[in-house]
């Protein structure tokens, strides 16, 4: 577990379930101790024989996920600092992707930026109404390069432009379920809850050597995301460092 300062991130397994959950102070957002602490914890449950399932959730009834810390970017000094940041979400996406489980979202607020590719790299995720996305980093001077793939892969490359360059807009729970970002909606939390817990109950009682081969298939055709995450999260980085984005940053923390 990481320090209540930079967040936590806890896993926990009952009923060949195994349970994910991260936070943040603040909305739930993803500094780098985080980032990394995370994509650790779902490469353990993925080796953990004793669940056949994931659930990824966030703490708490508000935002799920309000994306890179402000706080972090905010400091960043030079190129490989940057680089570094970025590479946080490459390493979750990717210990996603790799994962032998299924790994579900819980999804019960709004998502911002990065946290938009972490639930576009879940296998399925169950959202509450009302949890309204928005892909903001255009406005920040950068752009959601290193979630770019897993969002695309999702919603397709059209969705994935209208949420890119219309970077101001949030766009609701039903939108993201039309274009696939979302796989079932519920209408309360204890709905939320109930079908989440349905669903790892019954993916908890199946064969796992078929759900590993079943996601295999799935994410054919992505085994060039390590270096291409490690390329994105370059740009990023480097992008993070112009006058555009240090003015941006500089108003929003004053």
């Amino acid at each position: 577990m990481t320090t209540n300062e930079n967040g936590t991130v806890t896993y926990t397994n009952k009923n060949k379930v195994g349970t994910i959950e991260f936070y943040h102070p603040k909305g739930n957002s993803l500094p780098g101790v985080l980032l990394r602490k995370l994509a650790e914890t779902i490469k353990e449950a993925g080796e953990d024989e004793k669940n056949h399932v994931i659930i990824l959730r966030s703490a708490g009834e508000g935002a799920f996920c309000a994306g890179a810390s402000f706080d972090e970017l905010s400091s960043i000094t030079n190129f490989e600092e940057g680089k570094q940041f970025f590479m946080g979400f490459a390493h979750v996406i990717n210990a996603m992707r790799t994962c032998p489980k299924f790994i579900i979202s819980r999804v019960q607020g709004k998502t911002v930026g990065g946290g938009i590719g972490v639930i576009a790299a879940s296998d399925f995720c169950i959202a509450q109404k009302g949890a309204d996305i928005k892909l903001s980093e255009l406005t920040l001077g950068i752009g959601p390069f290193v979630v770019g793939p897993a969002v695309g892969r999702k919603v397709g490359t059209s969705a994935f432009c209208t949420l890119g360059i219309d970077a101001t807009t949030w766009y609701d729970s039903q939108w993201a379920l039309e274009h696939g970002l979302y796989n079932h909606l519920a209408e309360s939390t204890a709905e939320l809850d109930t079908k989440v817990n349905e669903l790892s109950k019954n993916l908890a009682s199946t064969n796992p050597e078929a759900m590993k081969n079943l996601k295999e298939i799935y994410w054919q055709g992505t085994g060039h995301w390590g270096s291409t995450l490690e390329q994105r999260a370059e740009i990023s980085g480097r992008l993070i460092l112009s006058s555009f984005s240090r003015e941006y940053l500089s108003k929003i923390m004053s």
